[in-house]
């Protein structure tokens, strides 16, 4: 490291608002005491994906190109979503820049998403091991490689099932947080980014309202202080970030079953009985993703019609067109033909099945990448099962056992989700529906700060000097 870089950690702890800081967050307030917190703006939609690749890359997602978090890709027909390779991304990043100003900065990215081939210094993600038989094998992918091995070695594997489905909780926090400090400790990097996703999980499952997220708001300031330490001993400078703010939800939109019931979208019947969402046959489908939805249409002349059924349908607050989109800056190839953002408290499912009986079999699992949608039912065990642990210790003797099986647990009611994000903010409301920035040093101070200038900021922070 040369003299002209001063050392900065970039702790993401998603979630979080300027209204949550107070009597459960020392240490996060230590942070902010010593500089500077303001409401930091969002971009539409306000998700993780489209989120940090506006605060790395300093652009919208017309430029950048990640219109949530994942999309239908046409040449496909297939919707991927929390795909992982960086090449994604389209635009130079804060660490590109930061090591083009100076050619010994050097970048650890702890968990912030498309980690994969990211051309930083060290790196560590989630990615299970699949083999042939059909298990799922907890694993994570490191740059070195040899880093996932150290810290395996020392922290155990990466409590993958503690990090989404309904058992996730501040374990896998915990896991983040102690291995960054490992990474900062070791290695002294110029740059480290790391995501402490904990507050996802609770508010989605209570609403922000509920009492019990005090005790979560607490836990994870316990983690962040871990890094933060960390970064104080090695003289860094510290800013505490968040993507989006969750508000209160109660009205599920099940947008594919109304473009389906007008007779726009196609679902294929399997030989095993059930349905699955034919998007290449439909000429109109949604991929659902929180409170926004990309809209893709077959045939442009189709566009006006289905535009018009949409604005019809009870929680869609407004339906954009590419001239609607360019106003947000979501005019991007990879957004859909129309995107429809949700009324306040309402937010978009991925169900394309008209009866529960025909529902996909990955429906009621944790399938992150095989649904053509965001699903936050899976952080719940389904309420109608009698003894759901029973039923995964079942399931988890037949995986022991080498049988076939499905971890099927998940329930189909989407009215259990209480919290929900990615539409903006409501005027006047920016204290607790708008993310945070957070500095430990004044020199960068403002009364809020738009999400595509925090890179400049960031960059700031490490060559001010």
């Amino acid at each position: 490291m040369t003299g002209m870089t001063t050392p900065l950690v970039v702790i993401n702890v998603v979630g979080l608002t300027r209204g949550m800081l107070g009597p459960n967050t020392p240490e996060i307030n230590r942070v902010a005491g010593d500089g500077f917190a303001c409401p930091m703006g969002t971009v539409l939609p306000a998700v993780t994906c489209t989120a940090q690749s506006t605060i790395l890359t300093g652009k919208l997602p017309r430029e950048h190109g990640i219109v949530g978090n994942g999309w239908y890709f046409r040449d496909l027909s297939e919707v991927l979503l929390w795909r992982q390779s960086n090449r994604l991304v389209q635009g130079e990043k804060l660490y590109e820049t930061a090591r083009s100003r100076d050619s010994a900065c050097t970048t650890a990215k702890m968990f912030w998403w498309y980690n994969m081939y990211a051309p930083v210094d060290w790196s560590v993600t989630p990615r299970p091991c699949y083999p042939a038989d059909g298990r799922k094998i907890l694993d994570s992918y490191s740059e070195p490689p040899e880093l996932r091995e150290e810290l395996q070695a020392k922290y155990g594997i990466f409590p993958l099932m503690r990090f989404w489905g309904p058992g996730a909780d501040i374990n896998s926090s915990r896991w983040i947080a102690e291995a960054s400090v490992e990474v900062l400790k070791k290695h002294r990097p110029s740059l480290t980014l790391v995501y402490l996703p904990h507050l996802d999980y609770n508010l989605q499952r209570l609403g922000p309202h509920d009492p019990a997220i005090a005790e979560d708001i607490r836990a994870v300031d316990a983690e962040a202080g871990r890094v933060i330490q960390a970064a104080r001993e090695m003289g860094a400078e510290v800013v505490v970030l968040s993507e989006y703010a969750i508000t209160e939800v109660s009205r599920p939109v099940h947008i594919n079953r109304e473009l389906r019931q007008l007779g726009w979208l196609a679902a294929r019947r399997e030989p095993t009985g059930w349905e699955t969402l034919d998007c290449g046959a439909s000429r109109a489908f949604a991929v659902a993703d929180h409170q926004v939805a990309h809209v893709y249409i077959q045939n442009p002349a189709d566009i006006p019609t289905v535009r018009q059924q949409l604005e019809k349908i009870p929680g869609i607050a407004e339906v954009l067109d590419r001239a609607g989109q360019a106003r947000y800056g979501l005019d991007h190839p990879r957004s859909g033909e129309l995107v429809a953002v949700a009324e306040p408290g309402a937010w978009f499912t991925y169900y394309f099945w008209l009866d529960d009986r025909n529902a996909p079999d990955y429906a009621r699992t944790v399938d992150i990448h095989r649904k053509p949608g965001y699903d936050p039912v899976e952080l719940f065990l389904d309420p109608e099962l009698t003894a759901p642990k029973l039923r995964i210790a079942r399931r988890l003797l037949q995986k022991k056992l080498g049988m076939r099986y499905l971890m099927d647990v998940i329930g189909l009611d989407a009215s259990l989700v209480k919290g929900s994000h990615g539409r903006l903010p409501t005027p006047g409301q920016e204290e607790d529906e708008s993310p945070v920035f957070i500095s430990s040093s004044r020199s960068v101070e403002r009364d809020s700060l738009p999400m595509e200038q925090a890179r400049d900021v960031l960059l700031e922070l490490m060559f001010s000097r």
